[in-house]
């Protein structure tokens, strides 16, 4: 009977990233590559299916990148810039240094919403009045927008969509400054900055819950046909 035991090999070689089991969730991350290459035009039905199904039966997570090759979104680009929040007030020359538009109230009530633009700069100002300002359903033009709000003896409401980025700068005199401070996922999405002074009143910001900013890449459109039609003017 031998009681040695065979030495474990030595000369076997590392295994490389690629040869390393998928996992489910892996599969899942490729899958849903593919899934987005079909929606945009660059695979067939025919080609999605095929690919679904190696994806499923892949061993490897060389298996799995071989599926993606030809697809740009298989390859994560090195360069891209880190997400970086939004820093606590505006770029500094972002925001003019007038208003471009001044809500009043005093021993009244003015609201603002609806399908409206709002500039880079926004005054509320509510004396023994009530201001509310709801911008969950706006067309934004600009990516950082300034609401100053004052509320004497009163109150000042603002309403933003829920994917937006909203800062608050401000506080209260025997009264309530809150902002509901968030950021958004997207890196070009609106920022909300939100500056101002409650005496004897109120002013709150937050986000509207199921309204979302969906014209995003309007806002970029429209700035890119407003340049296009300053040029052909010339």
């Amino acid at each position: 009977m031998d009681l040695h035991k065979s030495p474990a090999p030595t000369d076997r070689q590392p295994v490389t990233p690629a040869e390393l089991r998928c996992s489910d969730a892996d599969r899942d991350r490729v899958a849903d590559i593919l899934r987005d290459a079909l929606a945009e035009g660059r695979l067939t039905a025919e080609e999605h299916a095929e690919r679904v199904e190696g994806v499923l039966s892949a061993k490897t997570v060389g298996d799995l990148e071989r599926f993606l090759r030809d697809l740009p979104m298989g390859h994560p680009s090195r360069t891209a810039a880190a997400y970086m929040p939004a820093p606590p007030r505006p770029t500094p020359g972002a925001i003019p240094g007038e208003a471009d538009e001044n809500v009043v109230a005093v021993f009244s009530g003015a609201l603002r919403r609806g399908r409206w633009r709002p500039g880079r700069r926004l005054h509320a100002y509510a004396v023994f009045g009530s201001v509310e300002i709801d911008l969950s359903e706006a067309v934004f033009e600009y990516q950082q927008v300034l609401i100053k709000a004052v509320a004497i003896f009163g109150s000042v409401d603002i309403r933003v969509p829920e994917n937006v980025t909203l800062r608050g700068t401000g506080g209260g005199v025997l009264g309530s400054f809150e902002v509901s401070t968030r950021d958004s996922d997207e890196q070009d999405a609106p920022v909300i900055y939100v500056d101002g002074l409650a005496v004897l009143g109120s002013v709150e910001a937050r986000p509207k819950r199921g309204k979302l900013v969906a014209d995003i890449l309007d806002r970029v459109s429209d700035r890119v046909d407003r340049a296009l039609r300053k040029h052909l003017d010339r």
